[in-house]
């Protein structure tokens, strides 16, 4: 039996210290481990070669800086997680393995009038299809990630009123989706696992303070603070989208007047030009028009960027981001939309913030939010089990 601070409880920290950091960034150099940990060299070689003789860890030669270095990342059979994505007309799952590696991945139409149950019951099948498809035994799930569009309670777990998915209020998906599965499931609202999934596999990556704005039914962000998802008390962080910005302007979801939301979000855009273009205009296709230069198109997509940029400058000027990420339908714009956020993040924003931010669109895009899922699952899963198999094989060489 370990004691608290005995040399084998601290040698089980720092091993811990090592998995964690490599589970969190997929793979890692083993002076990336050292920085990262606070380790020195010689105690993160040893480790690794403890936790590669355990089968826990997995070394290829790589190269860092043009020097030959060693990349660890954990070993592809020691377990997966799932990622699951419900959105406004879609449900998406995603498996992957500890090393951050994608082995299956499937999308399919959602009725958004469906009711919770049968949504959830969808989810179970293409959850039970995937792990099928990729071969692994169901005992080495190691977790689940679950993306709402919608907002979650911290405390109970329950999904707040949302227009996007009508009578999911209410439901507490976790709980729902735990007892289908029957592993650990983490939910999360879809900008927060935007922002995961930018943060661990597109733009994001590399910096440590960013805000992923997803406009599409609505406008939310994710927000990244020293690295992590920062939700707030109550979970409703990020809710860019009723930032007031006109309080004589159009009445909004939430009962104000003049928010982000009803001058950005697609219920409130596509009005504009569905009497010119058609009833089945869609963002998607305003973007599509607008990239083949149709004037009024563009001219919609440059003032929903200028709204969007004077709620980004409000976070420039609160939290001072490095790193705004655009998603949705709308970053697929490009500089169209960019630009205009740019210019009003210049106009609105403190000088000294608004030198310092750099506006992107998304590398992901759709698939932000189920990656940002998987992301969740792996930053939720402990590692307890991962070094048992490390612990049985080797003794302690105390570190």
């Amino acid at each position: 039996m370990e004691t608290p601070g005995s040399q084998s409880s601290l040698h089980r920290a720092n091993l811990e210290r090592v998995v964690r950091a490599v589970r969190l960034a997929g793979s890692l150099t083993q002076a990336e481990i050292a920085r990262t940990t606070g380790l020195s060299a010689a105690t993160v070689s040893n480790i690794v070669r403890e936790l590669k003789d355990g089968g826990t860890v997995e070394v290829t030669p790589t190269s860092a800086g043009g020097r030959r270095a060693r990349s660890v990342s954990l070993s592809g059979d020691a377990g997966i997680v799932i990622g699951v994505d419900f959105g406004h007309t879609h449900l998406r799952v995603a498996v992957g393995n500890l090393a951050h590696q994608v082995l299956a991945e499937e999308a399919e139409p959602l009725d958004v009038d469906a009711s919770a149950d049968q949504g959830f019951d969808r989810a179970e099948q293409l959850v039970n299809r995937l792990v099928a498809a990729t071969g692994v035994d169901r005992t080495k799930v190691a977790g689940v990630g679950l993306g709402v569009p919608g907002p979650i309670d911290v405390e109970s777990g329950t999904l707040g009123s949302t227009a996007i998915l009508p009578g999911w209020g209410g439901t507490k998906p976790a709980e729902e989706l735990r007892e289908r599965l029957g592993v650990p499931v983490h939910v999360d609202n879809d900008a927060n696992l935007g922002a995961l999934g930018e943060l661990v596999w597109g733009s994001g990556k590399g910096v440590r303070d960013l805000a992923y704005i997803k406009v599409a039914s609505g406008v939310g962000a994710g927000l990244v603070i020293d690295g992590k998802i920062y939700r707030g008390p109550g979970g409703t962080a990020g809710e860019i989208g009723h930032i007031t910005l006109d309080e004589s302007g159009p009445v909004c979801r939430c009962g104000n007047r003049g928010c982000l939301e009803t001058f950005a979000a697609a219920r409130y855009v596509l009005p504009l030009l569905q009497p010119s273009h058609g009833p089945d205009l869609t963002m998607e296709g305003i973007v599509r028009l607008a990239r083949d230069g149709d004037p009024g198109c563009r001219r919609v997509i440059a003032d929903v960027g200028r709204h969007i940029g004077s709620g980004v400058a409000n976070l420039c000027n609160l939290l001072n981001p490095s790193r705004v990420v655009l998603g949705g339908d709308l970053a697929e714009a490009g500089e169209l939309v960019l630009g205009p956020i740019r210019e009003s993040v210049g106009r609105y924003a403190i000088p000294s913030a608004a030198r310092q931010l750099s506006v992107l669109p998304g590398a992901l895009g759709g698939r932000a939010e189920v990656l940002g899922a998987l992301a969740l699952a792996l930053s939720e899963m402990g590692d307890s089990t991962l070094l048992d198999g490390a612990l049985q094989v080797t003794a302690p060489a105390f570190t």
